[in-house]
């Protein structure tokens, strides 16, 4: 079994080698600060961009105290509290690093979006390596996966390559759902996870319509601002997941 293990991170990382190897890098497209909806209401500049982000702090801190008040979301496994607190601190996070970057979009700025986002991603990786393959493998892979996350920003930051960041965005986005439905849940109410991810998918649509929405919608609401309220109904979800579940089967 470990041998095995091992072999499956040494595939890993030579897949990641070659993939960096035999694909060019991707720099930072300097049109993605110019967002449809630049407005300033009450001295805020790109208002709505900026207030969009409050959802993910509320729900980051609620997710939060409940982690730790009596166990309400009844976290049976080792690991799961460090993974989940983990989750809520890089959602609560966000509200404030994306506000901070979109008063002042520029490349320096978007450190602080991106590196609490990926903090969440990462983090749920490891949850779902807890619940549905090994909780110790799970437990301890949490802090090398938080590691990978902010190597990628850096990564980008001094090299002006996204692929890391790429990989650490979108790997998730497919071994989630594949998890999900895959592998047999511990818990009830896994089909969250599964609402999750189509908020999700739905939010990087909205991302990518940023302008073609704001002119749908004749200049009322941007692509952009929409991306962040479907981006925070993910934990909203998973949130009301661990409220709602009960065990399925002890592992």
């Amino acid at each position: 079994m470990e041998n095995r293990n091992l072999m499956i991170w040494i595939v890993a990382i030579v897949c990641f080698f070659v993939l960096m190897f035999v694909t060019p890098s991707i720099p930072q497209d300097q049109d993605y600060h110019n967002f449809a909806d630049q407005r300033k209401f009450l001295g805020i500049p790109n208002t709505l961009n900026v207030i969009s982000n409050i959802p993910f702090f509320i729900i980051g801190v609620i997710g939060l105290v409940l982690c730790y008040y009596k166990n309400f979301f009844k976290l049976s496994l080792k690991g799961e509290l460090c993974g989940w607190t983990f989750f809520y601190i890089g959602v609560a996070a966000v509200g404030f690093g994306s506000s901070y970057y979109h008063l002042k979009p520029n490349d320096a700025t978007l450190v602080w979006d991106r590196l609490p986002m990926t903090i969440a991603f990462t983090s749920i990786i490891a949850i779902f390596i807890i619940e549905r393959i090994d909780e110790r493998k799970g437990t301890y892979s949490i802090i090398p996966l938080l590691l990978v996350g902010v190597v990628s920003i850096l990564y980008w930051r001094f090299f002006d390559d996204l692929r890391p960041y790429a990989i650490v965005q979108f790997v998730p986005c497919i071994a989630i759902p594949v998890m999900a439905i895959m592998l047999p849940p511990m818990y009830t109410h896994s089909t969250y996870w599964l609402w999750a991810a189509g908020f999700y998918l739905l939010a990087k649509v909205e991302e990518a319509a940023d302008d073609t929405i704001y002119n749908w919608t004749y200049h009322i609401v941007s692509g952009h601002t929409l991306k962040h309220l479907c981006a925070a109904m993910v934990p909203v979800f998973l949130t009301l997941m661990l409220a709602k579940r009960d065990v399925l089967h002890e592992r």
